[in-house]
């Protein structure tokens, strides 16, 4: 377990050379660093400003850099241990630096599975030649990369237990496959900062636009399998969301961060939600409710009654808004691991739709209302039923039935007709995507799926149309879709 420190004269003093054993197994992520992520270092030869030389300096705003002062300045000896070089993430609840570690020999560095590699041969820029005597070649010298980390630093308004609790989860998580391990982490005072190996990725904003299905099957392999890790533990991550898992597409690799919200399944018990019953069950106290007795069923009720009775009902409603699932907002208190499944459906639903965010409500009404203007008010009664709750909408733009996952995927993407590889992938956006959380998708199902195990090579870039498709486009559509169309927009 690793430990929270506050010694400032020692703070920095609890790992050294060959004498900590970091507790985290050989089998890592498989990441590189890009070149254009790292610097070359200097050896122990050049100093002042031939090392400044060798840095390449990133271009840091002014606030970013008071931001990083204040926090060397308030956190006695962390200079002396990382060079911080940018703010890579700012959240409710931490702010995240890119650092380099300056004393990475010093320590036993079994996270870093490439810690083999740190030299590569480097010749002198022409401004520092260094001849050999009676030639004019440049004299190749070893040069050691320079080792990056992630510095994260968790707010003083976070409560002890989030911040131990995320810790432990790290700790116990480690070794798992595409799940981000915890190096160690520091405590002066009242601030705490968690240092994480840092990762190479590319900006979501980018592969939404670009990303073709094949891209996408590596992409959700990577995720289901640190899912799968992390689910195996009863581990719910909670906030599952593409800035969440970064994704390097050159290596086909991603890995999981911010386990912030994350918590172990039922640590919140706040009893048993009626989803957790048997269908028999559910459905004989639904029909013995006030709702079914009292109220009409052909006319909406006018409002809230005036004196409730009823008790106040409690759940973690925990996660960011647009990929909180359907029973986090029906107040479901049973909530299981697969309400990260369908943080990862949504992901699949942007990529498959390009549009990003797909979902963009303001609150827990309007995130419901998006979701029935998908699936209908029919099966949005009943999802809420099934957790002892009532959904009624006197919007007439939603219709009862809803629309398929295809149809809303073409409309999303702006095509006639989708590839059959992009069937195959809507087809597991609809396992994903399905409101009844015990007939959703697990991870390790999801990994069993066609798409992975049996997946179809028919890929065009986003906009164009299969050869074969040209045909079909006019068949199928009719003046039923075109209503159906307009009727949606």
């Amino acid at each position: 377990m690793c430990a929270l420190h506050g010694a400032p004269a020692g703070i920095f003093e609890l790992q050294k050379t060959g004498s900590l054993n970091h507790p985290h197994s050989a089998t890592r992520p498989r990441f590189v660093v890009e070149d254009g992520a790292t610097t070359d270092s200097d050896d122990a030869s050049v100093t002042g400003h031939e090392e400044d030389d060798l840095h390449d300096e990133e271009d840091v705003d002014d606030s970013v850099k008071e931001d990083m002062k204040k926090l060397e300045d308030t956190f006695p000896g962390i200079s002396e241990r990382f060079r911080l070089v940018n703010r890579i993430g700012e959240g409710t609840f931490s702010t995240v630096y890119k650092a380099e570690d300056l004393l990475y020999d010093h320590y036993k560095n079994d996270w870093d599975t490439f810690q083999d590699h740190q030299y590569e041969t480097w010749t002198s820029p022409p401004s520092k030649k260094r001849r050999i005597e009676g030639e004019g070649q440049l004299l190749p010298i070893k040069r050691r990369l320079s080792k990056f980390v992630a510095l994260k630093k968790i707010y003083v308004t976070s409560s002890p237990f989030r911040i131990q609790n995320e810790l432990e989860l790290l700790h116990d998580l480690r070794g798992c496959r595409s799940v981000c391990p915890l190096i160690t982490a520091f405590r002066y005072q009242d601030q705490v900062v968690a240092v994480l190996p840092f990762f190479p990725h590319t900006d979501f904003r980018i592969q939404y636009r670009t990303f073709m299905v094949a891209d996408m099957r590596h992409y959700f392999r990577s995720l289901f399998t640190a899912l799968h890790s992390v689910h195996k533990h009863n581990i719910l991550h909670r906030d599952i969301k593409p800035t969440n898992f970064l994704y390097n597409p050159d290596i086909r690799e991603g890995v999981l961060v911010d386990f912030g919200l994350a918590e172990r399944e039922g640590s919140e018990y706040t009893g048993t939600c009626l989803c957790a019953n048997p269908g028999f069950v559910r459905r004989s106290r639904f029909l013995q409710s006030y709702y079914t007795t009292h109220v009409s069923t052909s006319t909406m009720s006018a409002g809230y009654p005036k004196n409730d009775s009823r008790p106040s009902r409690r759940a973690n409603r925990a996660g960011t808004r647009g990929f909180r699932a359907p029973e986090v907002l029906f107040k479901c208190t049973s909530q299981t691991t697969k309400i990260d499944m369908w943080s990862a459906g949504v992901i699949l639903l942007t990529l498959l739709g390009r549009r990003f965010p797909f979902f963009n409500s303001a609150d827990d009404v309007d995130a419901m209302i998006e979701m029935a203007s998908i699936f209908g008010t029919r099966r949005m009664k009943t999802a809420a039923a099934m957790h002892g709750q009532v959904f009624e909408t006197n919007i007439p733009t939603i219709g009862e039935k809803g629309y398929s996952w295809e149809k809303l995927v073409k409309w999303a993407s702006c095509v006639e007709e989708l590839t059959e590889s992009e069937k195959q992938a809507t087809r597991l956006l609809a396992g994903l995507m399905e409101l009844d959380p015990y007939k959703r998708l697990s991870a390790k199902e999801a990994l069993q799926h066609e798409f992975f195990t049996d997946p179809i090579e028919h890929d065009v870039e986003w906009g164009g149309h299969p050869e074969d498709s040209a045909d079909s486009v006019e068949e199928e559509g009719g003046k039923d879709e075109e209503a159906d169309e307009v009727a949606m927009i």
